[in-house]
């Protein structure tokens, strides 16, 4: 499987994730593994309030395109939010919860495609610190 393969609504879900600075993007395709949805989409955030912005993100790129969303499960501040979209389901974990549930050991048989974490560009040297290097001893 591979990002190019997936459906629409699930590579928008991914870039929505990716837009908020998911980590450990993940998507497990059920189908033919006997779970109740297709395609389950990982992600995980590093605070309580990133992972809510996850779950809106998501919720927003998918209503944007028509996509409704069936079930919410998290309530602010928890550790996990699941977006129940009926053949797919997002799973936004803090890392303690992630490894707690462990969906990719339990559904370890599943195909899986990971998503890199995102690359940014190095920060410009701040004027200050080029300007010091530059100063003469007149």
């Amino acid at each position: 499987m591979t990002n190019i393969s997936l459906r629409p609504e699930i590579r928008w879900a991914v870039e929505a994730a990716q837009d908020k600075q998911a980590v450990d993007i993940t998507v497990l395709k059920l189908a033919g593994v006997g779970a109740f949805a297709e395609y389950f989409l990982l992600c995980s955030g590093n605070s309580q309030p990133q992972i809510q912005a996850i779950g809106e993100a998501i919720e927003e790129r998918l209503k944007a395109h028509g996509i409704r969303l069936t079930h919410r499960e998290g309530k602010p501040g928890a550790e996990w939010v699941l977006l129940d979209y009926g053949d797919f389901v997002a799973h936004i974990f803090s890392e303690r919860a992630r490894q707690y549930y462990d969906l990719e050991r339990l559904w370890r048989t599943a195909e899986r495609i990971d998503f890199p974490a995102p690359t940014r560009p190095p920060e410009p040297a701040s004027e200050g610190q080029a300007g010091a290097s530059h100063q003469s001893n007149t």
